[in-house]
């Protein structure tokens, strides 16, 4: 019987992939066919992407021509269209060319599209990666039921300087976190697979390393090493990949001094050749014509050579290849055959996502409303923002407050904005009432409407005006509590936000001066983009939650947390420095020849004279209003060979009296290798939920891919040695310890 069931499995498993195989080739001869018909113009066509006339992301080319163009089969794709009446009336136009090829229509949809969740850099403090795929996935939903067919996320660049505006959009400074959020997107925003009328084309950027510009300043040059690079910068790409990404976008910068959309070691070689992608490869906003500022190209029409040469099959808003493609081919400047691998790759994409069987597939308004108006969006947007709220501070258990308190003062710049809690890159939905935005003053009053609330501005995010402090300092006085929200405007953060300080901006921490000098029970909420830095504040206050940017769900999520509907459970996705002259700092860093022994060493050992080493707050840091005990650690061998594994288990306990979640957090440190390894890496996790007094066994396994990096000669690998084990609630607060020797 079990020779016969395994039989009948072969069978099965031989005519599903003889099927696959067929589907493939079925769309490649149709991509081969449609190809031959094509005029060298119109393949430039394919390869030209325009925005659109209602919004713009970046400097606009005026171009009068853009609709003609389109009727003449000379564009391929647009961005910025919204809506269903839009993109249907520019598909009706492409729908007029010869060959009748349907646009694509891409955009920024990065936390959400009507329903907006917190900003990814929030989301990635969850570290719920179901969570964050259910959010790409409803932002999928609304997009595509909006005439969307792409969006230009998830950003998966690694970012260790929050001077960066664009740290916002990713998912943090860890190399192994980053690569599980990249990959957990993709798979939200495509879902099963491209064709799906509630998904969209995933995009992975940007390709590659524009997190470490230097200086955290944007769009500026990246010099690194290559192990630096294959080793912290390009997994979570591969990630993006290996989740069947469908498009990449190149980077703004340049990568030791080739920018990296004239870079064929980034497109040709890694990710179109030893990576094996088969999507195509978009610039970013004007970046092929942006190599003449760099000094890489003389004038537009070199830049068209050197970006079609390196693998760039789209371009975004330079018209570079629009005026200078056809005439390099015609010169025997660039090979056909190039061009032709580019238009193959985008045409494939609109055969797969079914825009050749119908394409107005995507502009339905019945289905635009529905979707737009499903109230499961909000409620998962709700439950998103709360899990990335972080606990940084609670002392004598101030928070969660009691619902019965009788008066609230609600202060801050933050109280009673509705678009700042969207945070940066939130599609601007011109006919939508904002109401649906939950303000953080609505959310308290949602939670305690018998309780009366106070309300005073105090001050704005900018400026030295501190006209508003004194009543601010006087609604405290007659409160029980205050509540305190301070932090970025929503554009103080994001691209083109680069700042030199971060500390909290304007007179905000005065206020925090005043009115805890007030004696009042005071909870700040922070609300921003990245890390900021707030000394004062960190030290003398006794309850804070960093709040992030949470979406139109905020002002509830925030008043769950705060009563303790919802238990605080995010960890720290990025380092809080304490100072700017800490950056860039991150937790994984090497240990040098003089380590410091302590903070107060400073004479002979890496360290600085006046400040110490440590970050504010650490890389996985997060507390939670019940407390977890770490027990039993347990190996099942001291001693491990590349082709076997270690079981790691322990025993975690909630020690406190309420419900809660714990990130268990598993580093490792090689101690000793032919090039000097990290003080410890983040290799595993696991986030649980436990009852009170419950507790739960976590097992982790340990195998050689967590063991391996790359060596001088980039050849990827274990080495025999000795490992340190280290388990913990943050990279700082490690519970329990072990070591073991690889064989």
């Amino acid at each position: 019987m079990k020779k016969t069931a395994f039989s009948q499995f072969l069978i099965f498993f031989s005519f599903m992939s003889s099927t696959a195989f067929s589907l493939e080739r079925t769309i490649d001869q149709k991509v081969d066919a449609l190809l031959k018909q094509m005029t060298l113009e119109e393949k430039v066509g394919q390869l030209t992407q325009y925005t659109g006339d209602l919004a713009a992301t970046g400097p606009i080319t005026i171009n009068p021509n853009k609709q003609s163009e389109i009727r003449n089969g000379l564009v391929g794709s647009m961005l910025n269209v919204l809506g269903t009446r839009y993109t249907r009336q520019y598909q009706e136009l492409a729908m007029q060319s010869r060959l009748k090829i349907p646009l694509l229509f891409g955009l920024d949809v990065i936390h959400g599209y009507k329903t907006t969740f917190p900003i990814p850099l929030a989301e990635a403090a969850s570290w719920d990666l179901d969570a964050m795929e259910l959010s790409a996935r409803i932002s999928a939903a609304e997009a595509a039921a909006s005439g969307i067919h792409w969006t230009f996320a998830p950003m998966v660049d690694i970012a260790r300087d929050p001077r960066w505006g664009r740290v916002m959009e990713g998912a943090g400074e860890d190399t192994y976190l980053g690569s599980k959020i990249a990959f957990s997107r993709v798979r939200g925003f495509q879902g099963e697979k491209l064709g799906g009328i509630d998904s969209v084309m995933a995009c992975a950027k940007h390709f590659a390393a524009y997190g470490a510009a230097i200086g955290g300043r944007d769009y500026n040059s990246v010099d690194m090493s290559e192990r630096t690079l294959w080793e912290t910068y390009l997994p979570p790409f591969k990630a993006a990949v290996d989740a069947g990404a469908a498009t990449f976008m190149n980077s703004f910068n340049d990568l030791n001094g080739i920018p990296a959309t004239g870079n064929s070691y980034l497109q040709r070689d890694i990710l179109k050749g030893k990576w094996g992608f088969k999507g195509f490869v978009v610039s970013d906003w004007g970046s092929i014509g942006e190599m003449v500022s760099h000094g890489y190209a003389k004038d537009g029409k070199e830049a068209a050579l050197a970006a079609i040469a390196a693998g760039s099959d789209m371009d975004m808003e330079s018209n570079a290849y629009r005026n200078n493609l056809a005439q390099l081919v015609k010169e025997k400047k660039v090979p056909v055959k190039l061009v032709d691998d580019a238009v193959k790759r985008i045409l494939r994409k609109k055969f797969e996502l079914g825009l050749f069987d119908d394409p107005y597939r995507f502009s339905d308004p019945e289905r635009e409303q529905k979707a737009l108006n499903d109230p499961a969006h909000a409620l998962a947007a709700r439950e998103i923002a709360a899990k990335s709220i972080v606990l940084l501070k609670n002392e004598n258990n101030l928070l969660p407050l009691s619902k019965d308190i009788k008066t609230i003062a609600f202060i801050g710049p933050m109280v009673k904005p509705l678009r700042d809690n969207h945070g940066f890159w939130a599609v601007e939905l011109k006919d939508m009432d904002p109401g649906y935005i939950v303000s953080q003053w609505q959310g308290l009053q949602n939670k305690v409407g018998g309780a009366t609330l106070l309300y005073a501005k105090g001050c704005d995010f900018e400026g030295d005006n501190k006209d508003g402090f004194a009543e601010a300092v006087a609604a405290a006085g007659r409160a029980d509590a205050v509540i305190l929200s301070i932090g970025e405007r929503w554009n103080m953060s994001g691209e083109a936000k680069s700042r030199s300080s971060i500390h909290l901006p304007g007179v905000q921490e005065d206020l925090v001066k005043a009115i805890q000098a007030t004696g009042k029970p005071l909870v700040v909420l922070i609300n921003a983009g990245r890390p900021l830095i707030f000394n004062w504040t960190a030290d003398n206050v006794p309850a804070i939650l960093y709040t992030w940017w949470l979406g139109s769900q905020a002002g509830n999520a925030i008043a769950d947390v705060l009563f303790g509907d919802y238990n605080p459970s995010g960890k720290l996705p990025m380092t809080f420095p304490r100072e700017e002259g800490q950056l860039p700092i991150y937790y994984d860093h090497f240990n040098t020849g003089r380590p410091a022994p302590d903070e107060t060493a400073v004479n002979y050992v890496s360290a600085y004279i006046d400040l110490k080493n440590s970050p504010k707050f650490p890389f996985g840091y997060g507390l939670s209003y019940t407390t977890f005990q770490y027990s039993d650690l347990k190996l099942s061998g001291t001693e491990m060979k590349r082709d076997g594994n270690i079981e790691v288990s322990l025993n975690v306990t909630n020690t406190g009296k309420v419900a809660g979640e714990e990130v268990v957090q598993l580093y490792l440190r090689d101690k000793a290798g032919s090039v000097v390894r990290p003080v410890m890496q983040l290799k595993d996790f696991r986030k649980i939920k436990l009852a009170a007094g419950e507790t739960k066994p976590v097992k982790f396994i340990i195998d050689n891919s967590k063991l391996s990096f790359y060596n001088k000669n980039l050849e990827y690998g274990s080495e025999e040695g000795g490992f340190v084990l280290m388990i913990g609630s943050s990279s700082a607060d490690i519970r329990l310890k072990a070591e073991f020797e690889l064989k």
